[in-house]
């Protein structure tokens, strides 16, 4: 299956693993990578020494290509993106913050860079900063999220309308089925994330994973736009959320309700009532904690399937 996006980044499928925090570590990264899809390494749970430790682990686990996801908002950013030119890794994804950044700097280091957006307003803006390829991330996705609501099957025709670079689709993709309609809808590619959470290889905590395959329809909701947009499964702390909501509680009091290290505490240490438990809509539909390889080649059955279903309508 060879496209823009294939070739962009030297893979065999358009499928893309998200930089989540506490779930894309190194085994994760790889395992995706040696799979034929495209691994990512989230940099935004881990301090610069860490990063360094994962990349170079990830160098030694696979020969194919794999990338890093770097949060522009991330305090030691200098540091990270060192480590990243030093180890000289070739692909790295930005998000979170304003591309015009870093892009000049990464590329004339040789590295090749997307951008991850959720409205057409910030994908021009990503393409005039010069990207390679901008993934546009709709509302149904997990962790950190735009403030519009803009749906992936809404987003994705519309940021393609008015790009030419190529177009990664993000948020609520989690089978091969969805991955053929947004590419009809103009995408070349897909990033996948909470499909990904509940894998072997996810560094993520086991109670997480766990939590995330017994989801239903309506368990997860974006809050805290006050803050920064974030979709969580219902829990004590989320019920917490709406409860100071109700209270009339302002940005100061939120913050103070969202304290430190919440995300780490749910799901990288397995905290389901306190802790801060990032998860899409489209966990309704995952339903089983599976290797990483097994996912990429389950999807890419389904997408197979459904084309050819399409073929004899």
């Amino acid at each position: 299956m060879q496209n823009r996006i294939t070739n962009l980044f030297g893979i065999e499928y358009p499928i893309i693993q998200a930089g989540m925090i506490w779930a894309s570590g190194w085994r994760l990264a790889s395992a995706v990578s040696n799979a034929g899809g495209l691994g990512l390494i989230g940099a935004g749970s881990m301090y610069p020494e860490v990063l360094r430790e994962h990349i170079q682990k990830c160098q030694q686990a696979t020969d194919k290509p794999f990338g890093v996801n770097v949060p522009l908002l991330y305090p030691d950013i200098d540091k990270l993106m060192e480590i990243i030119i030093k180890l000289k890794v070739k692909i790295v994804f930005t998000s979170a913050g304003n591309p015009k950044t870093w892009t000049d700097y990464l590329k004339q280091n040789g590295i090749t860079v997307v951008h991850v957006v959720s409205s057409v307003k910030f994908a021009l803006k990503a393409q005039e900063a010069g990207v390679d390829a901008i993934v546009a991330e709709g509302f149904e996705a997990g962790g950190h999220n735009g403030r519009d609501e803009t749906t992936t099957l809404t987003l994705i025709p519309a940021v393609r309308q008015q790009i030419s670079l190529p177009l990664i689709a993000a948020g609520g993709i989690a089978t091969g089925a969805a991955m053929l309609a947004v590419m009809v809808l103009g995408a070349d590619g897909v990033q996948v994330g909470s499909r990904f959470v509940a894998s072997d290889e996810a560094s993520s905590h086991q109670l997480f994973k766990e939590q995330v395959v017994q989801a239903g329809e309506g368990d997860t909701h974006l809050t805290l736009k006050e803050l920064a947009p974030v979709r969580l499964l219902k829990n004590k702390f989320y019920h917490d959320i709406q409860e100071a909501y109700k209270n009339g509680s302002g940005v100061e009091e939120l913050k103070d309700l969202l304290g430190r290290a919440r995300a780490k505490r749910g799901m990288f240490e397995g905290d389901l009532e306190e802790g801060e438990l990032e998860i899409g809509q489209v966990s309704a539909l995952i339903h089983e904690i599976k290797p990483a390889a097994k996912i990429v080649s389950d999807m890419l059955k389904e997408f197979n399937d459904a084309k050819e279903l399409l073929l004899e309508l």
